[in-house]
């Protein structure tokens, strides 16, 4: 097991890694690859990758308690018990047909929001931020629903992702139906 920050820095990830404790390694992506990659569109995601890089159980919201149960809908126990089946008994929740079925994939519009969100980084560490968030505004335009794009770009523009800055944008989220990973039980 190895989890991923996508922060700015291992500086703004370094708090919430020392407050879990964790004993397992903590890695921080500060370009997004994780994201773009798996298709990342809300943290915390949880994705199984078995020791041959086969994804054997697709994108899931995934938390260790129901402290964020009433925020997300999503309670902890069944994603935690099937974990635990996984690495006890080696019992996968899915055959490689159900994983291949229940595997998203990015619409255009999710990557080229990726593209402007990249662009945005760039711009932004270039010293360019006029420019920077024209491209994070359009990234989240393509992908309203994209935490990791939109609350994501939040720090890097001087907006606080925990506090007021981010109502509006869970306000249109919680407008939309929640729209998260469909729960994987």
């Amino acid at each position: 097991m190895l989890t991923v920050a996508l922060d700015r820095s291992a500086d703004d990830a370094r708090p919430w890694i020392e407050a879990a404790g964790a004993t397992h390694p903590s890695l921080i992506d500060t370009e997004h690859v994780v994201a773009d990659l798996y298709r990342i569109i809300n943290v915390p995601t949880s994705v199984w990758i078995d020791e041959g890089g086969r994804i054997v159980r697709p994108n899931d919201a995934a938390f260790g308690s129901d402290q964020f149960v009433d925020m997300t809908g999503v309670p902890s126990g069944p994603h935690l018990e099937a974990l635990r089946a996984w690495a006890t008994t080696g019992r996968l929740p899915f055959d490689a047909t159900e994983v291949r079925r229940r595997q998203v994939l990015p619409t255009p519009e999710e990557q080229l929001a990726r593209t402007e969100f990249t662009l945005a980084w760039h711009l932004h560490r270039a010293g360019n931020a006029a420019a920077a968030e024209r491209h994070f505004v359009r990234a989240g335009e393509l992908a309203p629903h994209d935490f990791t794009i939109r609350r994501g770009a939040m720090p890097i523009r001087g907006l606080d992702p925990m506090g007021p800055d981010f109502a509006p944008l869970f306000s249109e989220w919680i407008a939309a139906g929640r729209p998260y990973y469909t729960p994987r039980g």
